[in-house]
């Protein structure tokens, strides 16, 4: 085929549309022209079909198509791709992965020759992952095919925003320098130009006019009131809009989302690109407004090989109707916090702000140590590149300020110290380097012994800076000069979108409430090539077990796209799926409510944390499990015993919610709230086809041939044995954890399935056995565990766990609901959420506006 008749069916697609299109090339090229359509449909089905990722899309895009690939004499996206290949050292397969990926959401949205149309889309990435790497693709190919106007909405933070247009410039700018008109530079955002955007703006001109601007009412104001000057011509220039970090000021803000809109309605042809790592404020939007719901099309970006993500690091549980039941573990990179050091990092209250005065705490010391010791090492591997330590433990400016001397002291006494050569601080560092080393096996490094690292130590040491980073500090981060070490004390210009280079030590002690800002803050997310092994994590207990609750939140929404792309659901659908996901605090931008109502259908939830040392707490749990056993038996219930396992069947669902409302679950288990599950439960109750009416009961223990301070009575003929359940490292007190309860035969206790059957059943399988038996397809399934107050670790795990050290023996509880994980609920409501003495996030948007609105003035 000629490339270049290809290529001019092309434009004429691109400028007049595909059948115009198609019809000139049948009245110029008779002869070449249905050869030139059937390719151009080929690459279209390939653009669409091709490579990951995952895309909902509404109606009709699916299957109707428009752009068929980037081509050679392409003028935006071959440059970027050469740039990427030489410059960055991407391998071919990452760019080849980038092109059709960035294809695929070109492709799902409108071509730009249509007269009018209105694009809304969103492209859901991982923190720290290369989402600016993939608008920076679609904005090239946008410009290829006809858009002439292209917005970056670059967070709401000057850092962001001037990162953004250092790496456009770098990345599309100054590769095509006749192509792009800049309407904004790095150091400065939009002004109002002299001349007029009407003269500016052309519809069948070459140039793209691109802009780069933050969320800011002041600046969006100004761009909306010069745009408007020149309506009739932007009535037929398409325009592209990114809004990056689309979930943060976009959406449900009144005065940025208004704006916004305003945008988009001044174009006709317009397509809006929401990028977020956390899209839970954008799916929460409601589909029939007015508003940026992504109702043409939601993209999963797939992970690339490479990246660290909440998964690496934290480890997750296994996914509910994952086919392994084995759990995953992330890499030894967390250190944790005592809660006794929390008072000295950060103030207990907002008043307390004021003349707060931190410590160097034994683990910011040793943060800071290993940042020096990992950078070092970095260093010998001719590494040269930068290096930064984030400390985030409060919003606050003061107690920003209040670090600077307590590290610039701290650096001063080791420099000298490593000058002196004071053995007393050498034995210590070595000791912690050794420690250390080899505790991330990853990228296959030789050893660095202490002595070698030495004579670097100093030099790292020497070079190191303090910079506070905060919407008042001028002294902010630059990464465009010379290679940086530098140890970054900040808020929430460090926790949002801004990419801190070279980071290797993380310390974190920042209270939060809702998931959206939980994985913003996540700056150690990302890709560390050639130092893989280094990056290391401070943070508290409770912060850990909250990312790697995290992990399997992000992990099941993307499994949850991937089924309703299966199913051919629009975004619409999975809004509504998304919804009514059983967890609390999503976002703030739900009216400060939480969920009050989800689904528990082909759901099985176990406790993992207890009270170890609550004797009242733990007692309550026992009794309440022996006051449900004899009120089935006095209810009637059948009885069967083997061995250590007593089963009862057809318990009536007032003793299981009597049973739900008196045990305690601990408060870091939300989809164990009794309220939740008794709603849910009441309402299976009401329907038209009752379910869950009727349940079983089961006691798992062991033979009570065992001595009697291991035998738990739940009543007159119910004596079992105590189970082991160890906990694991660093947990205990009020939150010990022993991460999995259920065996996975236990799912289907109560029915016919020999346990050694069910052992080798895939997880799926065992999930649709009780809708599958006639007995048991309406019935829920309760379990109570007797654990040992001194359970002792499996032979082989005392590396990883510690006896359980409780004051009585711990009553484990675990309920399987019947139903599919399809079931979804069609309503939400939600309750309100009861604010706590401290810093609240609500509190820290407050003082972020308020410096912002001094910024803009």
């Amino acid at each position: 085929m000629d490339d270049a008749l290809f290529e001019t069916f092309l434009d004429v697609v691109y400028r007049r549309g595909r059948d115009l299109a198609a019809d000139r090339f049948r009245q110029m090229h008779p002869e070449a022209a249905d050869a030139v359509i059937a390719e151009y449909d080929r690459r279209i089905t390939q653009v669409k079909n091709g490579y990951p990722p995952k895309i909902l899309a509404a109606p009709g895009r699916r299957d109707d198509g428009w752009y068929a690939g980037p081509q050679p004499n392409d003028a935006f996206w071959p440059p970027f791709k050469k740039f990427l290949l030489h410059d960055k050292a991407w391998p071919e397969s990452r760019v080849d992965e980038l092109n059709e990926v960035s294809s695929k959401i070109i492709g799902f949205g409108d071509n730009p020759a249509e007269p009018r149309f209105t694009t809304k889309g969103l492209v859901v990435g991982h923190v720290q992952s290369g989402k600016t790497t993939n608008f920076t693709a679609v904005v090239g190919k946008a410009a290829d095919v006809g858009f002439r106007v292209v917005i970056i909405l670059s967070g709401i933070h000057n850092g962001l925003r001037m990162q953004t247009q250092q790496r456009l410039k770098r990345e599309l700018f100054d590769l095509n320098q006749g192509g792009w008109i800049e309407m904004t530079d790095v150091e400065r955002d939009f002004q109002r130009p002299t001349q007029k955007a009407v003269s500016l703006l052309q519809p069948n001109g070459q140039k793209v006019a691109v802009f780069v601007v933050k969320k800011w009412h002041t600046v969006l104001t100004k761009l909306i009131t010069w745009l408007k000057a020149a309506r009739p011509v932007l009535a037929n220039i398409p325009a592209l809009i990114v809004d990056d970090e689309a979930d943060q000021a976009s959406v449900d803000t009144k005065q940025i989302n208004p704006k916004i809109l305003e945008l988009l309605s001044l174009f006709p042809r317009a397509t809006y690109l929401g990028y977020t790592a956390t899209p839970f404020a954008n799916v929460l939007i409601d589909p029939n407004a007015d508003d940026l719901y992504p109702e043409s099309f939601i993209v999963s970006l797939p992970r690339q090989q490479g990246y660290f993500g909440a998964e690496s690091i934290f480890g997750r549980d296994a996914a509910e109707g994952e086919a392994r039941g084995a759990e995953l573990d992330g890499y030894d990179m967390v250190r944790i916090i005592g809660d006794d050091e929390v008072p000295s990092l950060r103030p207990a209250t907002r008043a307390a702000a004021v003349g707060f005065a931190p410590d160097l705490t034994d683990s910011l010391r040793d943060a800071v140590r290993y940042f020096w010791l990992a950078t070092a090492v970095r260093r010998l591997r001719r590494d040269s590149g930068h290096s930064t330590m984030l400390v985030h433990t409060s919003m606050t400016t003061a107690v920003h300020e209040a670090f600077r001397p307590v590290l610039e002291g701290f650096r001063s006494r080791v420099l000298t110290g490593l000058t002196a050569f004071d053995q007393t601080l050498l034995d210590s560092l070595a000791k912690q380097w050794q420690d250390e080393q080899g505790r991330v096996p990853l990228g296959g490094y030789p050893h660095v012994d202490f002595d070698t690292l030495l004579p670097v130590l100093r030099q790292v040491v020497q070079d190191t800076t303090i910079v506070l980073d905060n919407c008042r500090s001028k002294d902010r981060l630059n990464y465009s000069g010379p290679p940086v070490t530098a140890i970054a004390v900040g808020g929430n210009t460090l926790s949002r979108g801004l990419t801190l280079e070279g980071l290797v030590a993380s310390f974190f002690v920042r209270s939060a409430s809702t998931y959206d800002t939980l994985l913003q803050m996540g700056r150690w997310f990302g890709y560390r090539p050639g130092y893989e092994d280094l990056p290391r994590i401070w943070m508290t207990q409770r912060l850990r077990s909250w990312f790697r609750h995290l992990a399997v939140v992000e992990h099941e929404i993307r499994l949850d796209i991937e089924r309703y792309e299966e199913q051919d659901l629009s975004p619409r659908d999975v809004g509504v799926r998304i919804r009514t996901h059983p967890v609390l605090n999503v976002t703030a931008k739900m009216g400060a409510a939480r969920i009050a109502y989800a689904s528990y259908g082909g759901r099985r939830v176990q406790t993992r944390y207890f009270r170890e040392h609550d004797e009242k707490w733990l007692y309550e749990n026992l009794q309440a499990g022996r006051d449900l056993v004899q009120a089935a038996i006095n209810d009637g219930a059948a009885v069967e015993v083997a061995g250590g396992e007593v089963l009862l069947r057809e318990v009536d669902v007032e003793h299981v919610l009597a049973f739900l409302k008196s045990y305690h679950v601990h408060e870091d288990s939300p989809d164990l709230n009794d309220a939740l599950i008794t709603k849910y439960i009441r309402k299976e109750n009401r329907q038209s086809d009752p379910a869950l009416l009727s349940w079983s009961v089961a006691v798992v223990g062991s033979p009570p041939d065992t001595d009697e301070k291991h035998l738990v009575t739940f009543a007159s003929g119910v004596v079992v044995g105590t189970v082991n359940r160890s906990k694991l490292k660093d947990t205990g007190g009020d939150k010990a954890d022993i991460k999995t309860l259920m065996s996975k035969e236990h799912r289907v206790i109560d029915l016919d399935i020999p346990p050694a059957t069910a052992r080798r059943m895939a997880e799926a399988d065992l999930m649709v056995s009780r809708d599958r038996d006639p007995r048991h397809r309406m019935q829920g399934l309760l379990l109570l565990y007797p654990i040992a107050k001194d359970s002792p670790p499996d032979e082989g795990n005392e590396q990883t766990r510690d006896p359980l050290q409780a004051v009585e023996h711990v009553l484990g509880m675990a309920l399987v609901f019947p139903g599919t994980a399809d079931d979804w609920v069609p309503n939400v409501s939600y309750i309100a959420v009861n604010p706590q003495d401290q810093p609240t996030d609500a509190e820290d948007a407050e003082e972020e506006r308020a410096a912002l609105s001094e910024d803009e003035a």
